[in-house]
């Protein structure tokens, strides 16, 4: 009995410390986390319930594994529920297999910050930005992307 409450209490502590890694973050912070201005930034905002971001998520990891070690970055940003971000996101990326950064979006009034990641955008998801703050480059996608889309976009900027 007393393995089995260590082995629990042990699980239990490495849920809760893998949970952890995804940090909240406001819409400011996502614009800050993206201004460095020699890297390029494709940024998808996504959710666990919505299904064409569920579908598209594969093609992140793909960019990720193309551009690993260069001066471009894969950023997703979970609009999940606040009640889900901490346990279902984690086991929900777990499951899946993601290997971009994934952050949460703490913003919970829309108007406020869909303006600050871009003014087209009506809230729908997926939605994905790819940014190059050195060279002013900005491209907003509403919908679903494919890797050789957003790759293409890349490859135009440089």
């Amino acid at each position: 009995m007393r393995s089995f409450f260590l082995l629990f209490t042990a699980t239990l502590f490495s849920v809760a410390a893998t949970a952890q890694d995804i940090k909240a973050y406001s819409a400011d912070d996502v614009v800050l986390r993206c201004s460095s201005k020699d890297t390029v930034y494709i940024i998808n905002f996504w959710a666990t319930w919505c299904v064409p971001c569920v579908q598209e998520l594969p093609e992140f990891n793909k960019l990720e594994s193309k551009y690993a070690g260069k001066p471009v970055k894969v950023l997703l940003v979970s609009l999940d529920f606040k009640e889900d971000h901490t346990y279902k996101l984690r086991s929900f990326l777990d499951r899946k297999h993601i290997t971009p950064e994934v952050v949460w979006l703490s913003d919970t009034d829309p108007n406020v910050f869909l303006p600050k990641i871009d003014n087209s955008w009506q809230g729908s998801i997926p939605a994905t930005v790819i940014v190059q703050p050195g060279k002013h480059f900005k491209k907003f996608i509403e919908g679903q992307v494919t890797e050789e889309e957003v790759s293409g976009i890349v490859a135009d900027i440089k």
